[in-house]
């Protein structure tokens, strides 16, 4: 039967045996950094982005009473929904002849309202930093009109179009390489416990009382370790 110490596990044991290999998981840490930073430089395609912006009106008169102010609120959670609408990205497509379906230029398309404001922000990503530009702003001109004619109100008006991007907004080189370096440093602990727990062998004294619950009362030394330093030191006198 096999001691229930046998399978305790030492979290202090555990901290000597990463202690130990500490180098080992120093190198695996700088080549999960290395790696990602690789895979984002020379694999991943950039990315680039293009911002428009559009304002929501609730009708054609001044906005002074309060009443407007929640109705253009509320309307702009609608008019969100409407930018993603099939009909605004088909035209979109047909407009600009991209090879690609709604779905697709839908997951390019970010929206987003910022707090307490009836402005919404409409934001593309693509690896073509011309493209960025020209799609979002045909979101901006092809929704507002869409919107406008199917709730017969006065159509968005569009307070900024987006520019050429001149950095890309992805992938994060540097976060990706923290990324990969904590990822290389915890699969390496986990396979340094692993192997250390899977070893169940009897190395030193201490193993013996620990595991097995038996006092050592004498131990032989090790003929091998003598044997082979008194092989080095009859070869240094033959020289």
């Amino acid at each position: 039967m096999v001691d229930d110490k046998m399978t305790e596990i030492d979290l202090l044991e555990l901290l000597l045996v990463l202690k130990k290999r500490w180098w080992m998981i120093l190198v695996a840490g700088v080549l999960g950094c290395i790696v990602m930073v690789a895979l984002s430089i020379f694999f991943i395609a950039p990315k680039y982005q293009s911002t428009s912006q559009i304002y929501v009106l609730s009708k054609e008169t001044t906005l002074s009473s309060l009443a407007d102010l929640q109705i253009g609120s509320q309307l702009t959670k609608d008019y969100q929904i409407m930018i993603k609408s099939r009909p605004v990205l088909e035209e979109v497509i047909e407009k600009l002849g991209l090879n690609i379906n709604y779905n697709q230029l839908r997951s390019k398309l970010k929206i987003e309202n910022p707090a307490d404001t009836r402005i919404v922000v409409l934001t593309v990503t693509d690896q073509d930093p011309e493209n960025a530009k020209e799609i979002v702003n045909q979101i901006a001109y092809s929704s507002s009109k869409y919107i406008g004619d199917l709730m017969e109100v006065v159509p968005p008006k569009i307070i900024e179009l987006g520019i050429v991007p001149k950095g890309k907004s992805g992938p994060n080189t540097k976060k990706n390489g923290a990324v990969g370096a904590i990822f290389g440093v915890m699969a390496m602990c986990a396979i340094l416990i692993g192997i250390d727990m899977l070893d169940d062998s009897i190395k030193s004294e201490e193993d013996v009382e620990k595991y097995l619950g038996l006092v050592v009362l004498a131990s032989l030394p090790d003929y091998r370790g003598i044997k082979q330093k008194k092989k080095v030191r009859d070869k240094d006198g033959k020289q």
